[in-house]
């Protein structure tokens, strides 16, 4: 049945799932920009600059769409969820201020000089413009993992008079569930942009264009991948054990658990049935739920019986989305070690089937980061501050007409934006290719003219 409540949570999933992948493109390609500029400016190879300006104008346009579909997100609070502000506004309110003064101001201050600066500053002033950018975004993401795990796992506060006073702010900004889950989604964030960086480079050496551009940006992508995939796997063990301490209800759900137990199975298939509440059917390894967020084979998992059912969240979303994030990140990391050993056999760059994958999986790191996101926030239901604040406490006193009509707008306009504008425009810079008529590895031309031609052909 169509509730206000519903609707509400329906247009928020629906922006935040289209505002979360901008921000994390954005985050890995601004530092990969501040790792490619550095290497031109160690080595004068103008191969590094034509890959900066290419993968500049990727990152103009999608950081303009962070912001956004950002804004819209945050109109929410006001307009679906004035219960959620009026309580927390105190302690949310504050990290997002935080957020503006260390993190965006840095951001608007140099992204003008970051992107249209080439010919206009000096190279060690246009790279001071690029690093700060990266660390504006990269700060961004932290205040916002800090407000987002502390609905996840609140600290540092007293209730008065019904408001969410801050008692502690380090309790607050540093919950434990934080610095994990921030780890995790930087290395999400770096992972993704790997994979479409490879999957552009491998789409033009499948087709013998930009080719010394193209192996570059493949070798650089799969040197980092084969390091960052152990880490993410890693990251993502940590904060499996954050929640399986902080929130054992959203592991329950993930692992299809519904009685408490030891030795729980890791399930790989299963129909969790919210109604009998049990699975119908199930094909699991036997200990291997347990092991994984205990880390012991006879390790404890609480059920989801354990609480009411209207304290349980909607067990076959989270089971099912993080299955398929965690099969997304199983193909990056096969196709990660498969870089490896090609690179050995020094056959990186001719295999048609290595390079096809490359292309078919560029999208599997937005699938894993869209999933894990999923997982996370449908776990945390029927909470919004999670123990604490109801998500049918915080909704706005709305019609349904209301929402309705907003969330059949806010569809349509971002079905406009994004679907026509991005992503037309996105296709023909990647059509474009880069300015490859001043591609030459081994020049030594130097900055001044070599940034004015390039800039003169933009």
């Amino acid at each position: 049945m169509l509730t206000p409540l519903l609707l509400s949570r329906i247009q928020f999933a629906f922006t935040v799932s289209m505002h979360i992948l901008f921000p994390a493109f954005s985050i890995g390609l601004a530092t990969f920009l501040a790792v490619m500029e550095g290497l031109w400016l160690k080595t004068k190879n103008p191969l590094y600059l034509s890959i900066c300006k290419f993968w500049m104008k990727v990152f103009a346009l999608t950081f303009g769409m962070g912001v956004v579909s950002g804004i819209v997100m945050e109109f929410q609070f006001g307009t679906n969820w004035a219960g959620f502000a009026k309580q927390i506004g105190d302690v949310l309110g504050s990290l997002f201020v935080y957020e503006v003064l260390t993190a965006f101001f840095i951001e608007a201050g140099f992204l003008g000089v970051m992107i249209f600066g080439w010919n206009k500053v000096g190279p060690k002033l246009h790279y001071v413009a690029t690093l700060l950018v990266a660390i504006g975004v990269t700060l961004s993401a932290f205040w916002i993992m800090s407000a987002n795990s502390w609905m996840q796992h609140p600290t540092g506060f007293e209730l008065l008079n019904g408001k969410y006073i801050v008692t502690d702010w380090m309790q607050v900004v540093f919950n434990p569930m934080m610095i994990p889950r921030y780890i995790h989604m930087l290395l999400a964030a770096y992972v993704t942009t790997l994979f479409v960086i490879a999957g552009v480079a491998a789409y033009y050496l499948l087709h013998n264009q930009h080719v010394d551009f193209a192996k570059k940006c493949l070798s650089f992508a799969m040197a980092f991948l084969i390091i960052l995939m152990p880490l993410q796997v890693a990251a993502g063990d940590n904060v499996g054990r954050a929640v399986y301490e902080y929130q054992p209800i959203k592991t329950a759900a993930i692992e299809g658990v519904w009685n408490t137990q030891n030795g729980a199975p890791l399930l790989l298939l299963a129909l969790p049935d919210m109604a009998q509440q049990k699975n119908l059917y199930s094909i699991g390894i036997p200990y291997g739920a347990s092991l994984i967020n205990t880390h012991s084979l006879n390790g404890q998992l609480l059920g989801l019986k354990s609480v009411a059912p209207s304290d349980q969240p909607y067990v076959p979303i989270v089971f099912y989305s993080f299955r398929i994030m965690v099969g997304a990140g199983v193909l990056m990391l096969l196709l990660a070690v498969a870089g490896l050993v090609l690179r050995m056999r020094k056959k990186l760059y001719d295999q048609a089937w290595f390079l096809k994958a490359c292309v078919l999986a560029s999208p599997l790191g937005f699938i894993a980061l869209w999933t894990g996101w999923v997982t996370a926030e449908v776990g945390r239901q029927p909470w919004v501050v999670y123990g604490y604040i109801r998500t049918a406490d915080a909704v706005s006193p709305v019609s349904l007409t209301d929402v309705m009509i907003s969330l059949g707008l806010i569809v349509v306009v971002y079905g406009l934006i994004f679907g026509v504008f991005y992503f037309r425009y996105l296709w023909r810079i990647l059509t474009h290719g880069p300015d490859s008529a001043n591609i030459n590895p081994t020049g030594n031309a130097p900055f001044q003219y070599l940034a004015g031609q390039i800039s003169e052909k933009q």
